[in-house]
């Protein structure tokens, strides 16, 4: 083999399976080898005493771009997910959302200049014809979301038209991620809570109640059974949620739970003191330590089946810019979702192992970009990141680059840090600092694109 570009010296290199003492060579943006062997190369890095992980695969933030984007923008959100080792996004704002092709096809060009990581992009299920679901599956979609409440000014979607949909475009190879709360229920709770005057924090979790996203699940499953359209349930808040959806899996109906860190340490009772700096929707559900190591049992066992940071943030002016019925809801949560999750691996919640499972193949697999992403094989992208294990830190305010500069972990001691990201090859985080360029992450269309599968999709129930 002629000179490669890069070699990654005496690291632990972990998979979703295995850890292996060993170098990682890198050419031309692509995986050539991993193992024990010596070869030539134009850069070499020494990693001994690191874990080398793969690029982690955030299936979930909100980055608002295009779009009002003063809570966050592609250029600060794509910035902090490289300095926290995350080298692909798929995002799917509110702010300027994606209905049809011709909406796809503009994000996706006026973002071209704009990522430090790979990007692929969600669309929203459309305001009139379903024959737009076809179009933006063609255009590179990565998933069709649906709110079956009207949330963040997107209307809610009913059974009827959501069974029609996933019925019709059910084999197209993409799932329907589901934002899962009972509108009926919904509506009439904010309404008499409005009509009492009530401020206190405690509305939200009255208002998005358990009872309305236990509903809402249970009416999704019954459609991707009856429909067999391949189906997430977005941010699960609670382990009876995860435990609904493992009942229909258990019957091989291809929908699946996704976790995101608030649901694993946060408290429903936060929002008393907290107020809009605990506003998110669902709210946090855990009323005990109890409640909070029963969805890391779910993470463990494979009833959660990927993580996500769900990174919808406001800034700390706008959190306290009106009433807890006017700030924005939402949590920032792309800088810390891989910290948080390396300190669970610390702390023996889970392995390393396991870790690039939900953080990473996962999320790959089910979004079509695996093996290209999600994983450290011959052939893949070299996207891959360089962890010391040994790292312990208090997790501060000031360490979040994404536009919120804040955090709701803001004073938890963390064990495990990111040193280093690499995407294709190429070094865009050291430190505290990405130091990569906009326009370097590009574009990952979903597996519909043009009806073209550019890259090989793993299909699983």
């Amino acid at each position: 083999m002629k000179e490669i570009d890069l070699a990654i010296k005496g690291a632990r290199i972990v998979t979703s399976s295995d850890i292996i003492e060993g170098n990682l060579y890198v050419s031309a943006g692509k995986v050539v080898c991993i193992g024990q062997i010596d070869l030539s190369s134009k850069e070499e890095v020494d990693a001994g005493g690191l874990i080398l992980l793969p690029g982690m695969v955030d299936a979930h933030v909100h980055f608002m771009d295009p779009g009002e984007t003063s809570r966050e923008d592609f250029l600060k959100g794509s910035s902090a997910a490289a300095v926290a080792g995350v080298t692909t996004v798929i995002e799917h704002t509110h702010a300027s959302p994606v209905y049809n092709g011709q909406d796809l096809r503009a994000k996706a060009e006026y973002l071209k200049d704009r990522s430090f990581v790979d990007f692929g992009l969600g669309a929203h299920f459309p305001k009139g014809d379903i024959d737009d679901i076809g179009e933006v599956i063609r255009e590179g979609a990565a998933f069709i979301k649906v709110l079956t409440c009207t949330t963040h000014g997107i209307s809610g979607v009913g059974n009827g038209p959501l069974l029609k949909a996933m019925s019709r475009f059910g084999e197209e190879g993409i799932p329907f991620l589901i934002h899962a709360e009972d509108e009926s229920l919904t509506k009439i709770a904010e309404a008499d809570l409005r009509a009492t005057g009530r401020e206190d924090g405690m509305v939200v979790p009255d208002w998005r109640s358990r009872l309305a996203e236990q509903i809402a699940v249970r009416a999704v499953s019954q459609l991707s059974e009856a429909s067999g359209a391949p189906t997430v349930i977005a941010h699960c808040s609670n382990s009876s949620v995860v435990d609904l959806i493992a009942e229909y899996r258990s019957r091989k109906v291809p929908i699946r739970a996704e976790g995101c860190p608030q649901y694993f340490f946060l408290k429903e009772e936060e929002i008393q003191e907290m107020g809009g700096f605990r506003k998110f929707t669902p709210p946090a559900r855990a009323l005990s330590s109890q409640d909070l190591e029963a969805m890391w049992e779910r993470l463990r066992n494979g009833a959660i089946t990927y993580v996500a940071s769900d990174h919808d943030p406001a800034t700390v002016s706008q959190k306290k810019g009106g009433s807890i019925w006017d700030v924005p809801f939402g949590l920032p949560g792309i800088d810390t979702t891989l910290p948080l999750m390396l300190d669970a691996v610390a702390k023996g919640r889970m392995t390393f192992q396991r870790l690039v499972e939900v953080y990473a193949k996962e999320p790959a697999c089910l979004y079509g970009f695996y093996p290209r992403k999600g994983a450290l094989q011959v052939g893949g992208d070299a996207d891959f990141i360089l962890v010391d294990p040994g790292a312990t830190y208090v997790l501060e305010d000031k360490d979040i680059k994404s536009k919120a500069g804040w955090t709701p972990y803001a004073g938890v001691t963390l064990k495990g840090r990111v040193m280093k990201t690499y995407l294709r090859g190429r070094k865009i985080a050291e430190g505290r600092n990405c130091i990569g360029t906009a326009g370097w992450g590009r574009f990952l269309p979903g597996p519909g694109y043009k009806g073209i599968t550019t890259h090989r999709v793993e299909r699983r129930a």
